[in-house]
């Protein structure tokens, strides 16, 4: 078999099975815009786009897109690690934009963003109100907690946008509270606990001790779990929680985790401690020399620091560049929120937002994301499609889906919440892929 290759996005364009190959037709068209997102259109120009003078005049004005983020505390960081960043998100949306006028300069089309951080506590369906006035926004990337998206999601005035969630990873935003006008370009619990029980049971790793936290995150994290080893035929041989309130968990850890994490026979611990308290110094803790594996240890996410394969490092330098630290999956997750919209603006050499709407909204919508094909959205619940890492800090150790874990669409959908197991009702009569 021929070695893969990638476009500027990181789709395959060689001989990769089950990966369907672009037409020739529209082949250089898609390499095209692919590559100037890429920001190589420099060395490319003259054969693409033709002399400087070429570049169209805009076809109306800027595509505007509304970025709301809610301020949420969190509790200092353990270890002297790096502290959560002020503009996590909002630095991977402010990316997109740059990178979808660079590529829709070349058709006349063009993107800005208006952002709005709404302190803790503040009301934010007043705060996007004030934010949107008498100006009709079809697209809003949110950036804050499952009831602040819900709220804005429900207002009457953004009943007709397009609301992209790049913060809440709740399950049951894809669920039962799920929403007709949103999308997801945050991966949920779901999907990242599947692509670490596929690995699990892939390594014949079946047998899981789950150590929680107190927090009401965790328990949802907890939960994922619970329900994707079920799902591949893994098993929680036992459990027990943990609440490092109280100690300093840097002076106890080696004595205190020793008694957490005896039990019965198991192949890994499983944490989950999404503020980070205590998983951290988890690993080599343990009562039993076992892997750790979850929200510390090995991670399930949908991006990285050590992501490069695809033309990632591409995607990795500029975001570098232009916030000046490593790309966080929250990050990536705004990166797609506004690429995505210039995507759709770009495909149909449009600044129509109607059109850019109905485009981005359609089962028929496919976006480059620097991990080797193409994405696209859940017809069902508005999950955006993608592979997802196993990463440890140092490495990307596997990709889910993995070899062996089928689906009759598509193994992207081997992910997170199936079309039959879904209790997303809103979405309920529109298309399907």
């Amino acid at each position: 078999m021929k070695r893969s290759k990638t476009d500027g996005m990181g789709r395959r364009t060689g001989r990769v099975p089950a990966v369907a190959a672009t037409p020739r037709k529209a082949g250089t068209r898609r390499i095209a815009r692919d590559l100037a997102t890429a920001g190589l259109l420099l060395t490319i120009g003259v054969l693409v786009a033709g002399p400087a003078h070429a570049v169209p005049p805009l076809k109306g004005p800027p595509v505007e897109v509304l970025y709301v983020e809610r301020k949420v505390e969190h509790l200092p960081p353990l270890n002297n690690e790096e502290p959560i960043p002020d503009d996590l998100g909002r630095a991977g949306a402010e990316l997109g934009i740059k990178d979808s006028n660079a590529s829709g300069r070349f058709v006349g089309v063009a993107l800005a963003m208006k952002s709005v951080v709404v302190a803790p506590g503040a009301d934010i369906r007043s705060a996007v109100t004030a934010a949107l006035g008498p100006s009709r926004v079809r697209f809003i990337a949110v950036n804050a907690p499952a009831d602040d998206l819900l709220a804005i999601a429900d207002m009457p005035a953004t009943h007709d946008a397009a609301i992209l969630n790049l913060g809440a990873t709740d399950t049951r935003l894809r669920d039962a509270d799920c929403r007709a006008n949103v999308l997801h370009t945050s991966a949920s619990r779901a999907m990242l606990a599947d692509a670490l029980m596929q690995f699990l049971v892939f390594k014949r790793w079946p047998k899981i001790l789950l150590v929680s936290g107190p927090h009401p995150a965790d328990k949802d994290y907890a939960d994922a779990l619970r329900r994707s080893a079920k799902k591949f035929g893994a098993k929680i041989v036992g459990e027990a929680s943990y609440d490092a309130q109280g100690g300093d968990i840097r002076d106890t850890a080696l004595r205190e985790f020793a008694l957490v994490t005896r039990g019965a026979a198991h192949d890994v611990v499983a944490v989950a401690d999404e503020e980070n308290e205590f998983g951290t110094s988890l690993p080599y803790n343990t009562d039993l020399p076992r892997p750790v594996v979850g929200t510390q240890g090995l991670t399930p996410a949908a991006w990285g620091r050590p992501v490069e394969a695809w033309a990632a490092a591409q995607l990795q330098g500029r975001f570098k560049k232009l916030a000046g630290r490593d790309m966080r999956p929250t990050d990536y997750a705004g990166w797609m929120a506004t690429h995505a919209v210039g995507e759709a603006a770009v495909q149909l050499k449009s600044a129509d937002p109607a059109a850019i709407h109905d485009l981005l909204m359609s089962p028929s919508f496919e976006v480059g994301g620097f991990k080797g094909r193409s994405l696209s959205f859940r017809a069902w619940d508005g999950q955006l499609r993608e592979p997802i890492f196993d990463l440890w800090p140092g490495a990307v150790v596997a990709t889910a889906p993995l070899d062996g874990f089928l689906h009759p669409r598509t193994d992207l959908d081997s992910l997170g919440i199936d079309e039959p197991e879904s209790r997303c009702t809103s979405r309920r009569g529109q298309p399907r892929t």
